[in-house]
């Protein structure tokens, strides 16, 4: 499974929802123009709670269907594990679901194989009512092929009682203070930032992050070459790299792959971390006492940036009936859709009319975490390029590479690879 999404989703358990895979556009529809016709929804566990999950979507299900009487919905349960692998190939036999999940990582790889429809035609009545990075997030080459149904955020997370231990008074909000406060803690026993430095990581949740606060970026505006071994990508680098040799970030980032419970953070061992999500704050509350949870604003440095990406529903261009599935993409962004789905899985809606009550003041902080939110950069080599640079980046925090000797090798691989597949 994807790290991303095993950090954005807590653990989860894929639900049978339908029955076993079929063909998108299936023979339902047939020539008969008074059968139904058929929409078939690859889902993938968003939510983690089993009977929530069977609740909300035979919700969704029933409701879609009274309002669209001469439409079959099918829903089918779909895991976390291969998924790239088995839709790739449903999609290069010309199969698979009308209706498939995706998120900005995902999503340019099959626009550019030309496996999905554009819709902007079901995003536009409602585009003024989404958060800024939603739509964006889900847009490949200025047009949007995924309409939002539910949004992440990660922000920063303190341990107050380290903080305590440390003599600290404020959390650490910036770069500086961040540098200034790691003395002190390592004095009183602890490691200052938390960091996932393993292959296995999704930069998106680690490095990124910070070279968005730098000023960076991971692309060019063109989407043509890599920028991250310009100015800010060396600043940020080498940032980490002097928190890293000061003892400041414990060196088991070096196998730490975006996770919390077993790692030092949520043993209590380490202060703080930049990437945290609502449900690690559920997870360290049990080891450190919800007291001691604080939950702030995105890490500052340049700028004040941190991660969320939205999830969105994709409709496949092989599909035999696409206006069809772009009705069912309608129902599902609009308010009572999406406000449901926040509360069954915990993630927040991408709309701005669409709130779902935080249930907690930590819950409310990662609320307001959402307007600095940045999905990533999508671009259909995302994840070939973040595979090389992680390698890059390690050889850096072992001392076996400078940062920018490091960002330049890692520009120079990732420059051939894109200039291969234009």
């Amino acid at each position: 499974m994807n790290s991303t999404v095993r950090r954005i989703a807590a653990p989860l358990t894929a639900l049978v929802l339908a029955a076993a895979l079929s063909s998108c556009g299936d023979d339902s529809g047939g020539s008969d123009s008074g059968a139904k016709k058929s929409v078939t929804l690859w889902m993938y566990p968003v939510i983690g709670d089993q009977a929530a999950s069977t609740a909300y979507w035979k919700k969704v299900e029933t409701d879609f269907e009274a309002a669209n009487g001469d439409i079959d919905l099918k829903i089918e349960a779909q895991t976390w594990d291969k998924r790239d692998e088995k839709l790739a190939a449903a999609f290069a036999g010309k199969k698979g679901p009308d209706v498939v999940l995706q998120i900005p990582d995902q999503l340019p790889q099959y626009v550019r194989n030309g496996s999905f429809e554009p819709v902007d035609d079901v995003v536009e009545p409602e585009k003024d009512k989404f958060l800024p990075a939603a739509l964006p997030g889900l847009t490949v080459d200025g047009k949007v092929y995924a309409a939002p149904i539910y949004h992440t955020v990660t922000t920063t997370m303190y341990n107050q009682a380290i903080l305590d231990k440390a003599g600290i008074s404020k959390p650490p909000e910036t770069w500086d203070e961040v540098k200034a406060a790691a003395p002190k803690i390592k004095a009183a026993g602890f490691s200052t930032l938390d960091y996932s430095a393993s292959p296995e990581a999704t930069l998106n949740l680690n490095f990124y992050p910070l070279l968005w606060q730098a000023g960076g970026k991971v692309f060019s505006d063109d989407g043509k070459s890599v920028a991250f071994n310009q100015a800010p990508g060396l600043e940020a680098l080498t940032f980490l790299k002097s928190l890293y040799d000061a003892g400041a970030i414990p060196r088991s980032a070096l196998t730490n792959a975006n996770l919390v419970t077993d790692q030092p953070f949520g043993k209590g061992q380490v202060a703080m971390a930049i990437t945290s999500t609502p449900a690690d704050a559920k997870t360290v509350a049990a080891t450190w006492g919800a007291a001691n949870v604080v939950v702030g604003k995105p890490l500052t440095g340049a700028k004040q940036v941190s991660f969320g990406l939205p999830g969105g529903l994709a409709v496949n261009a092989a599909s035999e009936n696409v206006d069809e599935a772009k009705k069912f993409l309608s129902f599902m962004i609009q308010p009572a859709q999406v406000e449901g789905l926040s509360k069954a899985s915990g993630f927040f809606t991408p709309r701005t009319d669409a709130q779902t009550p935080a249930a907690d003041p930590a819950g409310q902080q990662f609320a307001d975490a959402l307007k600095y939110a940045v999905p990533g950069e999508p671009n259909a080599s995302a994840r070939q390029v973040m595979s090389l640079l992680s390698v890059e980046l390690q050889a850096v925090l072992t001392g076996k590479k400078a940062p920018q000797q490091a960002l330049d090798d890692a520009a120079k691989q990732a420059n051939d690879l894109l200039s291969r597949q234009r």
